[in-house]
C-alpha cells in the first residue's frame, strides 16, 4: 500500500499541472464518473508522471527521461519533461493509436515504435537497450502510484459515502494508487480492477492466487490488458484490491457510446471499461464510481464505435 502521507505530498507536488477533475453522476443511476479524460493530456497519467519527474533531482534528470507507454503515460512524461526542460524518449508499441503518437511529438517527445512483445519487455525490465535517462516506469514506480492516488483523495472528498470504485487495469498503478488512498480514508469501500477480455491480467491473477500468463491480443482498448500481472505489482494489488472483473469488447464499445450520447463525454477504450463493468451489474451496489481514465482515441475508431461497430 502507498502511504497516505506520500499521496498527500504528491497532491502538493503536482499542483498546477494536474487539474481536479469533476465527478459526475450518470442520470437515473447510482453510478458516478470520475472524468480523468479532462486532464491537460486527456488522461490521468499526468498525475503520476509529474509527481515522479518533479521529485527527481537535477542529476537524475540530466540525461533526460524515458518511459514505455501505449500513449497516455507517454504524453504525461513528455508534458512533465518539457516543463522540466529535459528530453523525453518514449518506447511505444507498434499498434499505438496515431492520435496518441502525434500528441507525444507535439509535446516534444521522441517516439521509438517496437513490436508489442518488445514493448511489454521494456515495461518488465524498466529499461530499453541503447537509450539512457531516468526511466519513469508507467506502473511500478511508487512516486507514479502516489500521483495516481490523488484521484482517491478527491473521490473521498467529493463523494464521502461512496461504496465501490471500479478502475481500468493496465499494469495496476492506477488501481493501486486509488485503492491506497481510498482504503486508508474509508476502509469499508470496495475497489475492483476491470480487465478487457483481450488481456485479463488482474482477473487471472486473482483467480489463481498468483501471477499467471494470459493470452493477449491488441484491440481498441489499447490502454489496458496485458500478458499477465507484473510480478512486482502483485503484492500491492493483492493487498489493496478486492478483486477484478472482465468485460467484453462489445460491452466496452456500448459503454463508450453511452458516455458520448448521454454525457457528451469522449472516452478511449480503457476509459470505458469501468462503466462497462458497472452497467453489467457486477459492482457491489450503492454509490459506484467509475474511473474514466482517458479520452485519447483515434477519431476513425470513435466514429466506427458510434456507428454501432465493435472494432477489433
Amino acid at each position: 500500500m502507498i502511504p497516505l502521507a506520500e499521496i498527500e505530498a504528491a497532491r502538493e507536488r503536482i499542483a498546477g499541472a494536474a487539474v481536479r477533475t469533476p465527478l459526475l453522476r450518470l442520470p437515473d443511476t447510482d453510478i458516478w464518473l470520475k472524468l480523468e479524460n479532462l486532464q491537460p493530456v486527456a488522461s490521468f497519467k499526468i498525475r503520476g508522471a509529474t509527481n515522479a519527474i518533479r521529485a527527481a533531482s537535477a542529476d537524475e534528470l540530466a540525461g533526460g527521461v524515458v518511459t514505455a507507454s501505449a500513449g497516455n503515460m507517454a504524453q504525461g512524461v513528455a508534458w512533465a519533461a518539457r516543463e522540466a526542460g529535459v528530453t523525453a524518449t518514449i518506447v511505444c508499441p507498434d499498434h499505438a493509436p496515431k492520435a496518441k503518437l502525434e500528441r507525444i511529438e507535439r509535446l516534444g517527445g521522441r517516439v521509438i515504435q517496437v513490436p508489442w512483445d518488445e514493448w511489454w519487455q521494456t515495461i518488465v525490465d524498466s529499461r530499453f537497450e541503447g537509450v539512457d535517462g531516468l526511466f519513469v516506469h508507467p506502473v511500478q514506480d511508487e512516486l507514479v502510484m502516489a500521483g495516481n492516488g490523488t484521484i482517491g483523495l478527491e473521490l473521498v472528498e467529493d463523494l464521502p459515502d461512496l461504496q465501490t470504485v471500479l478502475v481500468p487495469y493496465g499494469g495496476g498503478g492506477l488501481s493501486v494508487g486509488i485503492a491506497s488512498a481510498v482504503k486508508q480514508l474509508k476502509p469499508g469501500v470496495h475497489v475492483y480492477a476491470v480487465d478487457p477480455e483481450t488481456g485479463p491480467s488482474a482477473s487471472a491473477a486473482f483467480e489463481a492466487g498468483t501471477v499467471v500468463a494470459v493470452k493477449h491480443r491488441p484491440s481498441f482498448v489499447d490502454g489496458a490488458g496485458g500478458k499477465g500481472a507484473l510480478e512486482s505489482m502483485w503484492p500491492y494489488v493483492r493487498e489493496v484490491l478486492d478483486g477484478a472483473h472482465v468485460v467484453s469488447l462489445a460491452d466496452t464499445a456500448a459503454a463508450l457510446r453511452l458516455l458520448a450520447e448521454r454525457m457528451r463525454v469522449v472516452a478511449e477504450g480503457a476509459g470505458a471499461l469501468a462503466l462497462a463493468a458497472a452497467l453489467s451489474g457486477r459492482a457491489n451496489g450503492g454509490k459506484t464510481v467509475c474511473i474514466v481514465s482517458g479520452g485519447n482515441i483515434d477519431t476513425a475508431v470513435l466514429a466506427r464505435i458510434l456507428a454501432g461497430e465493435v472494432p477489433d
